[in-house]
């Protein structure tokens, strides 16, 4: 399906060196406030108080962050719990306040502007979790990237497997960067995200990636640079829809799905417009840097009886 086909080639690959560069400062950037700045962690990853109250009806959340806002918490997680009645509530630590202290002034907070709020339960979420969210999240992002890198040297060639990691990695570095930069709060929402922007930009390198074998084996006379730049402009369409789509469905999630989908929605969008520059620029000029020609990816026909074109 396409809404439109362009019958010139575009010459993307002109402007790869500048637009790596580029990619390159943005990547160091990011690098640079992740050391320097770290991440603003939830509760799920430092520790925290986990309460669950219930309401007689259905509970308007915004009055309950409301009510935990008054009370001088600014890192706090709301959400339905099982039923629009049931509400859990994540809280941060607190110097000098246990959580049993935490969860009587939220609940006397919430009964002033409701008298039949009932406690379910409370939970005290110790750092020891958080350590080991952060090392399984670091070791299903590690699983992530080598599964990756296997497919892609089975699939297409060793060459084009280092340059799709590449930009991968630029990626999800430069999510985590903006981030870093802007202290916004890293949940394990926020990881899922940033997991499935690898999946999403390793697609669209795919796809292009197809289309160059396939160029390869139609455009004998042209070049690598020339069957690269005619790849990418004939998938221009294809991904035009596909992000397009995405695009819109994140965007609802970021503007109207409340605080629990606000940074998950917000790495889906940098990850969406990034994996397609990295995809278009990234991917496939490091391939072309690295030599990638017809021979790695259109391998030639083996005869059985070598002497058959002799007779």
């Amino acid at each position: 399906m396409e809404f439109f086909r362009i019958h010139r080639t575009i010459p993307f690959m002109r402007h790869a060196l500048v637009l790596n560069l580029i990619s390159l400062i943005t990547f160091l950037l990011a690098v640079f406030f992740i050391a320097t700045r770290g991440f603003h962690l939830s509760i799920e990853f430092t520790g925290g108080t986990v309460m669950e109250v219930h309401y007689e009806q259905a509970a308007q959340l915004d009055q309950v962050r409301t009510a935990i806002d008054s009370l001088g918490y600014t890192d706090f997680q709301v959400q339905n719990f099982g039923t629009s009645q049931d509400v859990l509530i994540r809280l941060p630590l607190r110097q000098g306040e246990s959580s049993a202290a935490q969860s009587d002034a939220v609940l006397s907070a919430l009964q002033h502007q409701d008298a039949q709020v009932t406690l379910r339960r409370v939970e005290f979420v110790g750092p020891q979790v958080g350590q080991e969210l952060v090392h399984n999240g670091l070791m299903a992002l590690l699983c992530v990237v080598v599964g990756i890198m296997l497919y892609l040297a089975f699939r297409f060639e060793w060459k084009f497997a280092v340059a799709g990691v590449v930009a991968n990695l630029h990626d999800v570095v430069i999510i985590l960067g903006f981030f870093a930069f802007f202290q916004w709060e890293f949940s394990l929402s926020v990881l899922a995200g940033v997991l499935a922007v690898l999946g999403y930009s390793v697609n669209e390198s795919v796809v292009i990636m197809d289309r160059i074998r396939e160029n390869f084996r139609k455009q004998r006379k042209s070049s690598v640079r020339e069957v690269i730049n005619s790849a990418i402009t004939q998938t221009i369409s294809r991904t035009i829809i596909t992000h397009g789509s995405t695009q819109m469905m994140v965007l609802s999630m970021l503007f109207f799905g409340g605080p629990t989908l606000h940074y998950f929605a917000l790495a889906l969008t940098i990850g969406i417009w990034f994996g397609i520059y990295s995809s278009v620029f990234v991917a496939a000029a490091i391939a072309m840097w690295l030599g990638v020609k017809r021979e790695d990816l259109v391998k030639p026909v083996k005869k059985d009886d070598p002497g058959a074109e002799i007779a």
